[in-house]
């Protein structure tokens, strides 16, 4: 790969080998040559800028989980040399919860959740993220609700004028990786089923799903089979009728030795106006990141793994209805 470091045999190696030394290894220093100084970084909490930023963070959860592993599931990728790379690379972490921090007060409880990061890299460098870690897994695991991790944060913040404001476009920066994907099959066939999930077409699940499918979704929660997809994706789509959703980013890749696989990025953006996964609708203006990844088999999706953040939709909605005490 022109430009990175010659120990890196191709680019999931290197994404996967980087991720490992810094977290793992405790190369934290790292990040001041392998991400760009001024860096973006989305997560469904907000926007954050520069690697010094990032060097911080990182410290922060290492210091509150000092044992975190962080496995590397599959890197889903797309680019070349010229135009740069984009891998979305999913991440099974481990971690007890030892010291105090952002989570509270230590539990001495071992948690495990799911990671999704979109990384654009170029020459050895990283320059734009996206990255969703499933808060909803975390403090389930903690004993905490979603709806009141979020409301703490808000109090712990400074209330709802201070408070952060999660990502949305009105918070975003213009990204720096400006690419669409790729242009293959698979990609095509797995952004086609969720459109026409999010467009209504809810029956597309029983032709685009195998029957024995498995799903992991956001909170942890695995499940199987097609009434467990109609549920989640109906769900999501109940609770903002009249949003807009949009696939921002498709990879589709058939390599040897592995299924044919695809990773979307997508958001869901408008009113928290409907029943659903939400509650009672508050008319909330509410943006949804999501990252997916799908494994395609003869009969359809084999296998999903979907990520939003729950904690930061329950955050919109209770600075837009004030229900905070």
């Amino acid at each position: 790969m022109k430009g990175f470091d010659p120990r890196w045999r191709d680019f999931p190696h290197y994404i996967l080998g980087i991720t490992e030394e810094i977290w793992e290894g405790r190369a934290i220093h790292t990040l001041r040559e392998t991400y760009a100084p001024d860096i973006p970084v989305r997560a469904p909490a907000g926007l954050v800028v520069g690697n010094e930023t990032v060097i911080g963070a990182t410290m922060a959860t290492l210091a509150e989980f000092p044992d975190r592993t962080l496995l590397g599931e599959d890197v889903i990728w797309c680019g070349d040399d010229e135009a740069g790379y984009l891998s979305s690379h999913r991440i099974l972490s481990t971690a007890t919860h030892a010291r105090d921090g952002v989570y509270g007060r230590a539990t001495g409880r071992t948690l495990r959740y799911r990671i999704i990061a979109d990384c654009a890299a170029k020459a050895n460098v990283i320059y734009d993220e996206w990255i969703i870690r499933d808060q909803g897994a975390i403090v389930r695991q903690l004993g905490i609700d979603p709806q009141d991790y979020a409301r703490d944060q808000i109090a712990a913040e400074g209330g709802p004028e201070r408070a952060r404001r999660p990502l949305s476009p009105a918070t975003d920066a213009p990204p720096k990786y400006v690419g669409r994907g790729n242009d293959d099959e698979w990609g095509r066939r797995y952004a086609d089923v969720l459109s026409r999930i999010m467009n209504a077409e809810v029956s597309a699940i029983a032709t685009a799903y195998d029957r024995g499918c498995q799903l992991e979704l956001p909170g942890g929660v695995t499940g199987h089979g097609r009434p467990a997809a109609d549920t989640f994706w109906l769900g999501l789509r109940a609770a903002m009728p009249s949003a807009t959703f949009t696939i921002e980013h498709v990879i589709g890749r058939a390599d040897p030795m592995m299924p044919p696989r695809a990773a979307l990025r997508w958001s869901l953006h408008g009113r928290h106006d409907g029943w659903g996964a939400f509650g009672r609708p508050t008319g909330a203006e509410v943006y949804v990141m999501g990252l997916s990844h799908a494994e395609i088999g003869p009969a359809g999706i084999r296998r999903e793994w979907v990520l939003f953040d729950e904690t930061a939709i329950w955050k919109q909605i209770l600075l837009h209805t004030g229900q905070v005490g």
